[in-house]
């Protein structure tokens, strides 16, 4: 009898979940198999090891991702409109895998390193030419200041966007498209009222 794709995913998010919270090292098969409640010899039913759970999780979260930035980069919008995208389409991604992007944040660059999970290197200089190419754009175009340090600005809002995974909870007073607007307003626009 194969596994239900429905019990699997749900084994994943599970997995997921305490992945984030104790860290891929501190995690054994038996933690996630206890919180989901089964025998950690029953998960082996569904997962060769905690490598490919996080595995699995980390490329289809990446896979949502890209499918998503890849249409705001392919939509032609000018430079403000796509990091506005780009930003928006970020903390969406935050509401809808916490525990996949907070595991991305902990382990990617440990787990970088094997190659089995080289895509993650991969991904990360395609995320940087994306975000780079558009503030490039924007400063040539005009849309961006000419004084602009486009690799710190990049390293400023990626992080700043991506660490909201640590305090960000689903379904709480702000969406993901209100926290992204105002966000967004403090970046592009600043905090300090202008003097008239």
């Amino acid at each position: 009898m194969t596994p239900s794709p429905a019990r699997r995913r749900e084994l994943l998010d599970t997995a997921a979940e305490v992945f984030a919270a104790q860290g891929y090292n501190a995690t054994t098969v038996r933690k996630i198999a206890d919180a989901a409640g089964m025998l950690a010899g029953s998960l082996y039913y569904h997962f060769d090891s905690k490598e490919s759970m996080v595995d699995e999780i980390l490329s289809t979260f990446l896979d949502e991702l890209w499918g998503r930035y890849d249409a705001v980069l392919a939509a032609g919008l000018g430079p403000r409109a796509t990091i506005e995208a780009l930003v928006t389409e970020s903390f969406r991604e935050i509401d809808r895998q916490l525990a996949a992007v907070a595991i991305y944040q902990k382990e990617a660059r440990h787990l970088s390193t094997q190659p089995r999970f080289q895509y993650l290197a991969d991904s990360q200089q395609k995320f940087e030419k994306a975000w780079l190419g558009t503030l490039e754009r924007g400063v040539v175009d005009g849309t961006f200041r000419k004084d602009l340090d486009i690799r710190l600005t990049y390293r400023f809002v990626r992080d700043t966007v991506w660490v909201a995974a640590s305090w960000y909870r689903p379904g709480g007073h702000h969406s993901p498209e209100e926290i992204a607007r105002q966000y967004l307003s403090m970046v592009l626009d600043g905090i300090a009222v202008r003097e008239t």
